[in-house]
Parts: C-alpha cells; structure tokens; sequence
C-alpha cells in the first residue's frame, strides 16, 4: 500500500479530488485510492469529484458526466473509501468553489500560470482540442481554490503534480499578504506509490487507451496483460533480457512475492521462461487483487440513488465549511455582505 512522506498534526485537513472522465484503472486504485483509504485513518478528509475540472479540456462536450460522476465514486467506495470518515462530495454542489476561485483569479499573475510544465505539456499532448480558453489556462486557480476552501494542510499527490500543490502555496501566501492572514499554504504529501505502468509501456492513462480498468472481466485482464509491453531486447523466446528494462516488471515488484521475483529475474536473464510465462504469474495477482473490488463495485453501482445520497451528504458537510471559508475571505476583502444574515 503507498503511504504519504511527511506527517502532519491529526486535526489537520487534507483535501484530494479526481475528475469524472471515465472508468478508474489499476493505476488509480494502486496509485491514489489505496492512499486515499490510508489517509481517512489519520486525518480529515474531503474528497471531491472534480466535475467542473472536465469542462478545461472538453467544454464543447461534456459528455456523460452524471453516470462517470456515480461510477467514480462507487470505484471510491469499493476501495475502501468511508462517507462516515470522508468527506465525499461533487465540486459543483458547493457554489463557494467557484466564487474562490474567481477572487484568487484577481491576483493570480499571468505569467505563473503560463509557466505551469502541465500547461505546455497538455497543450502538446491534446493537440486535437481547442486549449486556447481563459478555463484552461486558469484551472490551477480553481484548483487551488478547491484546496484552500476547506484550510487544505496536506494535498497527497505524485511527484508530477508538486508544480500545481507549490502554485496553490503560492497564491495563499499573495493573498495573505495583500489582506491578512486568512488561507492556509498546503504540503504536498508525496505518495510512495510505485510506478504504474500502461499495456504499451508509458504510464497507465485513459488518455493513452493502455489501461487495466477496475471492472475489468478477468478474461479481459488476461488477455490484454499477456500483451503487456516488456524489454524489446527479448524479441525471441531463446533472447535473454534484463527485468528493469522490462515495463511489467514494475508490476512483478507491486504485486508477486519475494520468491517469485527472484524466479522472474533469474529465468529473464537466462532466456530459461518467455516472456508470458513470467506474465502470468503477475497477471494472477492482479487478477485476485481486483475481484473483491469488482464485486463490491457492482454491488454499489446497482444503487445509484445510494451514492447520490452520499454525495448530497458529503455536499451539506463541505458547503458548511465553505461558507465559512468564504465569510473570512469576504470580511478581510471588505465585501461583507450588509444586511445579508451571516450563516
């Protein structure tokens, strides 16, 4: 299980989301879920669905969000997430995101967020998209928003995303100086989840199309494992190779025993197994890995109206927050609402 580096206080707020563009793969489940259920043992959570986060790369058609929004969420569940220890709620039922974000806009300058490396990076990756929109460029502003709503101490993340967790920091230390001290600066919790790799080799991604999805059928799981991209020098069976040029060998390390490893190593180096032969052993646990989580899912994902009531829930509990969040905010900006009952 990948755990966070670096501790905080136990009364202090971490504050996590993920946007609803698809199903969930191994990468999410090893990657952040696993983290996510560690977490809620320590500290207080909100976990939310980023559903507004969609519209910067696909505003021209967001296309079935309400059943990604219920799916994602029963895949947070199955894994172990708990609404009785969670804050688990959707970004858009809490209006104060937006309106934060439009206030930190004012002072956000234009040039942090066109040095953001993701930025350039999604400009290149998503070619085919219109990126050339104020949303896309400013959504670090609504995600640092989203963060700094709920006093936000610890963001857990991957060593990619620390760019976004130091903007955020950055944006509450110019706040606070301009008027005060009223935001907290947020750690990134760095994950030490091992690296997850796609069919093709690259980084397991829904943008990629190499992905293990979580309800995967184990039919399905095997056969497109046993593709798996491995080290390109074992082009024939009788070909020895090296497992740490071996990208399902990343996987061996996550998921086999230590005797397995060594079998895997030694029969690689030596050309004495194929490459599936050592596949299947890995295949095996994940396969096992993932079947109470696919029946717990589909239990879930049978009740909608269940996970919409946890959203609502999750929604009440963060919007209660929030509205405090945003009082402080008005007060020392001077835009008290006179005559409007504070909650």
């Amino acid at each position: 299980m990948s755990e966070a580096r670096g501790e905080l206080p136990a009364d202090s707020v971490v504050v996590s989301g993920m946007r609803p563009t698809g199903r969930l793969h191994l990468g999410h489940l090893l990657g952040t879920l696993r983290n996510w259920v560690a977490l809620q043992e320590r500290y207080r959570c909100f976990f939310f669905v980023a559903d507004w986060h969609v519209l910067t790369t696909d505003y021209e058609g967001p296309r079935d969000v309400e059943a990604n929004v219920r799916d994602m969420v029963a895949d947070w569940l199955a894994a172990g997430l708990d609404p009785e220890r969670s804050v688990i709620f959707r970004q858009s039922d809490v209006p104060e995101h937006a309106e934060l974000a439009l206030l930190l806009g004012m002072i956000t300058p234009l040039g942090w967020l066109e040095r953001n490396p993701t930025y350039k990076e999604q400009r290149e990756q998503l070619a085919g998209r219109d990126l050339s929109t104020f949303g896309f460029l400013g959504y670090p502003v609504l995600q640092a928003a989203d963060i700094l709503l709920y006093h936000g101490a610890g963001v857990p993340v991957g060593i990619d995303q620390v760019p976004h967790i130091e903007l955020t920091r950055e944006i509450a230390r110019r706040f606070n100086h301009l008027y005060g001290p009223t935001l907290v600066e947020p750690k990134a919790l760095l994950s030490e989840a091992a690296r997850v790799p796609g069919l093709d080799g690259r980084k397991m991604s829904k943008s990629y199309g190499n992905t293990v999805a979580l309800d995967e059928d184990p039919a399905v799981i095997e056969r497109n494992m046993g593709k798996m991209a491995t080290d390109p020098r074992r082009a024939r069976r009788t070909d020895p190779g090296d497992p740490k040029d071996c990208p399902a060998f990343d996987l061996h390390r996550v998921y086999c025993t230590p005797a397995e490893i060594d079998w895997v190593r030694q029969g690689c180096t030596t050309a004495g197994i194929g490459c599936l032969d050592c596949k299947k052993v890995m295949i095996r646990h994940v396969v096992a890995d993932l079947a109470p989580h696919r029946e717990r899912r589909a239990q879930l994902a049978a009740d909608p109206a269940a996970i919409d009531a946890i959203l609502a829930a999750g929604a009440e509990q963060a919007a209660r927050v929030a509205r405090a969040t945003m009082a402080q905010v008005r007060d020392v900006l001077g835009f008290g609402r006179v005559g409007t009952p504070q909650e």
